[in-house]
């Protein structure tokens, strides 16, 4: 690989090889890998620096186009320009893998050489790392492909606008990016495992993520005669207790439903009934056939509750995400290739996040699974969380990600399964 990046400073020239217990690289992959290491670390605190927010990832994109062409590749831009697609390989049935481009609007709170140049845009939640693991992955499927050892093709999608509503993936379908593709992969950063294990679940993985505004309107008056007026602060509590409360019952149990309010609003005197007031939430669900229930139901409890107490009510119910439901073979196939990887001992069963994610809009299409790559430092006492503006990884992560997705890759390409 050559890139036009300086290496950085301090970083290792060299990652370690393979674990004990993890199998080769085919085709001196693991000698190639550990040559280029630095250059890779090179590219990811490059983009960590120049972070670019969701819908604006022109230069991202053109950076990874730009050393995907270097490689001989043919990469293909998304009609807005903000993000790509590349194949690497031949053959009718394309096996996917997808990293998300954009940063986040918040500060870069970390003392480092590669902290994000951009005020108040920073890479919090790990985007970097993916883009840089995927790009890895596509150039060291090109050294497979130069020698027609790489069993099939391979797509890479680098996505834009994960981290926004509506977000990206719909229109990176829409753009043809599935088309033949009979499985896709995906990885994302996770504090809470050390650099060297990966995490992987069948089933649920993420969840729904919607948001619900409810704005309640009457006439006002003096909190000495409420009996004269609708009570909106009154008339709010009850939404803000009895709707997640009675939620829970209307929906069975086991779908993982969580209704919580982040936003409430209500008058400015102390002795006024306001005549306006509004509460703003998310609702959050592991179930598909539940998530589909719920904006009627959530809406229609809604107006039950503020009924008695006189107000009006507006309810406002936004889609975000559905949620991720990781396909069993897929899983399958994943944790034997991390496994192959790293050694079976480092790979564990992913928890299940509440969280949302868009990668959630491939697989209303096509069979796929994402799993958790450990970002921690091993050893290390320092508690770090995505979303944070001290988010920062242990770059060796980068090594073991690419491993586990060439791995994939290959596993998936050589299987019946899709």
């Amino acid at each position: 690989m050559t890139t036009a990046l300086t290496e950085p400073e301090g970083a290792q020239t060299e990652w370690p090889g393979p674990l004990p217990g993890a199998e080769p690289l085919p085709g001196q992959l693991d000698r190639w890998l550990a040559s280029r290491g630095a250059e890779l670390v090179a590219i990811r605190r490059h983009i960590h620096a120049h972070p670019e927010r969701s819908n604006h990832e022109f230069e991202t994109a053109a950076l990874v186009a730009r050393e995907l062409a270097v490689a001989g590749l043919t990469p293909q831009m998304l009609p807005k320009g903000n993000g790509l697609i590349c194949d690497i390989g031949e053959g009718d049935r394309v096996i996917a893998f997808r990293a998300d481009l954009d940063a986040l609007p918040l500060a870069d709170l970390k003392d480092v050489p590669y902290r994000s140049t951009v005020e108040n845009v920073a890479h919090a939640c790990g985007h970097d790392v993916h883009t840089t693991i995927m790009l890895g992955l596509g150039l060291a499927l090109a050294q497979l492909a130069e020698r027609g050892e790489l069993p099939g093709r391979v797509r890479l999608i680098f996505q834009p606008a994960e981290e926004t509503f509506p977000s990206g993936a719909p229109q990176v379908v829409a753009s043809g990016a599935l088309k033949d593709v009979a499985a896709i992969f995906a990885l994302h950063c996770y504090p809470q495992l050390p650099a060297g294990l990966v995490g992987v679940r069948s089933g649920p993985f993420t969840a729904a993520a919607d948001t619900v505004e409810v704005k309640l309107t009457g006439p006002g008056g003096h909190t000495a005669r409420p009996h004269l007026t609708a009570d909106l602060v009154n008339a709010l509590a009850r939404v803000i207790v009895d709707v997640p409360a009675l939620l829970d019952r209307r929906i069975d149990p086991r779908a993982g439903v969580s209704m919580v309010w982040g936003s409430v609003h209500a008058g400015q005197a102390f002795n006024a009934i306001p005549g306006e007031g509004e509460a703003r939430g998310t609702v959050r669900i592991l179930n598909r056939e539940a998530w589909r229930q719920a904006p009627e139901l959530v809406t229609q409890l809604i107006k039950d509750v503020v009924a008695p107490t006189g107000a009006q009510v507006e309810v406002g119910y936004a889609r975000g995400v559905p949620p991720v439901i990781n396909d069993r073979m897929a899983s399958a196939v994943v944790a034997a290739a991390a496994g192959a990887a790293l050694g079976s001992d480092r790979v564990v069963e992913a928890e299940i996040s509440m969280g949302g994610e868009d990668f959630a809009f491939y697989l209303d299409h096509v069979p796929g699974a994402m799993i958790r790559l450990g970002t921690a430092t091993p050893g290390s006492d320092e508690k770090r969380d995505l979303h944070q503006g001290d988010f920062d990884v242990d770059e060796n992560c980068i090594g073991y990600g690419l491993r586990v997705m060439v791995h994939t890759a290959l596993a998936a390409l050589s299987t019946a399964a899709f």
